[in-house]
């Protein structure tokens, strides 16, 4: 029988191993899901072209503000349950499920009419312009269907990682990204849908997975599984899932804030080309990130448990090894993008102009990104352990108290000095992540007890 505790091990195993059952997986799922973006947009740059890209890349913003919704309520309820599993208490742990789907559907509906009632005023905002904009309108149309669908995804497999089955979540994820990898040329070539149909290849895909993910909790065989007690709304619950979520909510949120100004820095400085090579640059950074965000979803349930259970030796050696790994998957990227930039532009396009400009691009964006693999470790562990408001400040310094004014004031000082305006929004990212680096840095020295043996703070119920 499957009807078992299966987190247990999470306060018994070894640490090294434990991290590695439980990240690899999830950051499996994560490469792959890397893997269909670059294809996604290599299809997209190579079979519509470069304006495409650019459209493509309006569309990012938007895609943040959605995707934050969804983070709010999958991070949160998934961080939450690590730790009250930590305590032992099952039932409040099948409540959390229950109640972050209600809440998940009730978010979801809403930010998606919305999105459908305002959307060319909305890429309008986001840097959209007559060349690019029935582009970046033609693939939201369709492509919102599965946003909400994904929402719903992402809550429901970070869930099942918490309660237990990590290479499950990993299945789940990962076949919805080989499936959208297949129809992918199907609709955009053999159907002749462009920009279209990779909106509808990504929707069928992430539909398959909310759907296999709810499967797993219908499953009577599943160790956390809806129950019909739990579908009463509880507001301790909807309120402890948004004070743990909030963190990567307004970092996805404001990433769409940022990504804007950044858009209209770069046209004012670059054009339409400029804001391509962004997005090619976003394309291998998050690469990067999402891998570094897998392995840290390994250690979230490991740390929230272990932490709920008070076992702060535990704690501190997997913050300590999921350092380690991160930092190191940020260097090895940071070395190939500045080492071979051009070789990695022309894998997306064949315009001369924009491989010249992601270049440079890609050098300055990425050659900090060690330091963004500490950030993100510091805010998604602060979070694990139920402390919001570190992680908060941790997620946000870097784009927020950083990244938007120095995105203003260097290019201006840039061109003051004779320079090209461009390169300074691009060296913007790059003073950027060294000062999140430094802050986040200094908020980890704050909170260095919780690694102590006496160091463990009780969490309340309610």
């Amino acid at each position: 029988m499957e009807n078992t505790d299966r987190t247990k091990e999470l306060e018994t195993r070894d640490i090294g191993s434990l991290l590695w059952v439980y990240a690899l997986p999830a950051v499996i799922s994560q490469i792959i899901a890397s893997v269909y973006n670059i294809v996604d947009r290599m299809f997209i740059g190579r079979g519509v072209g470069a304006l495409a890209i650019a459209g493509l890349a309006i569309t990012m913003p938007m895609m943040n503000v959605i995707h934050a919704f969804g983070s709010l309520i999958g991070v949160g309820s998934a961080s939450r349950m690590s730790i009250v599993l930590g305590k032992k208490d099952k039932e409040w742990a099948e409540n959390i499920l229950c109640n972050s789907l209600i809440f998940t559907v009730i978010l979801g509906v809403s930010v998606i009419t919305l999105s459908y009632l305002f959307l060319d005023r909305i890429l309008t905002m986001f840097g959209a312009t007559p060349e690019t904009v029935a582009y970046a309108r033609e693939y939201m149309v369709y492509i919102l269907p599965g946003m909400f669908l994904i929402t719903v995804t992402f809550n429901l497999t970070g869930l099942i990682r918490a309660s237990g089955y990590p290479t499950k979540a990993m299945l789940i994820m990962a076949g919805g990204a080989v499936l959208n990898i297949i129809l992918d040329p199907i609709f955009i070539f053999a159907f002749d849908m462009g920009i279209k149909g990779a909106a509808i290849a990504s929707t069928i895909s992430i539909a398959m997975m909310a759907v296999v993910a709810i499967m797993h909790f219908a499953n009577p065989k599943s160790f956390i599984r809806f129950k019909a007690h739990a579908w009463k709304p509880r507001g301790y619950i909807f309120k402890n899932i948004v004070m743990i979520g909030m963190s990567p909510f307004l970092m996805n949120l404001t990433a769409a804030g940022v990504v804007a100004i950044l858009n209209h820095q770069l046209l004012s400085y670059g054009g339409d080309l400029a804001v391509g090579a962004y997005g090619i640059c976003n394309t291998y950074g998050n690469f990067l990130v999402l891998v570094i965000i897998g392995v840290c979803q390994g250690m979230q349930p490991i740390a929230g448990y272990n932490y709920g259970a008070g076992q702060s030796h535990r704690l501190k050696h997997v913050y300590t090894l999921t350092m380690k790994v991160c930092v190191a998957v940020g260097l090895a990227g940071s070395i190939i993008s500045c080492v071979l930039p051009g070789t990695m532009m022309s894998v997306f396009t064949k315009d001369a102009q924009l491989i010249a400009i992601g270049r440079t691009a890609l050098r300055y964006s990425m050659v900090m990104f060690p330091l963004i693999g500490f950030t993100i470790v510091n805010s998604n562990f602060f979070q694990s352990i139920d402390k919001p408001w570190i992680a908060i400040t941790t997620s946000l310094s870097r784009q927020v108290i950083f990244l938007v004014p120095m995105s203003i004031l260097i290019p201006l000082a840039f061109v003051k000095a004779g320079l090209t305006g461009l390169n300074g929004v691009w060296l913007s990212m790059t003073i950027s992540d060294v000062m999140g680096a430094i802050l986040a840095a200094i908020l980890l020295y704050t909170q260095r007890n919780i690694f102590s043996p006496n160091g463990h703070e009780d969490i309340q119920v309610k």
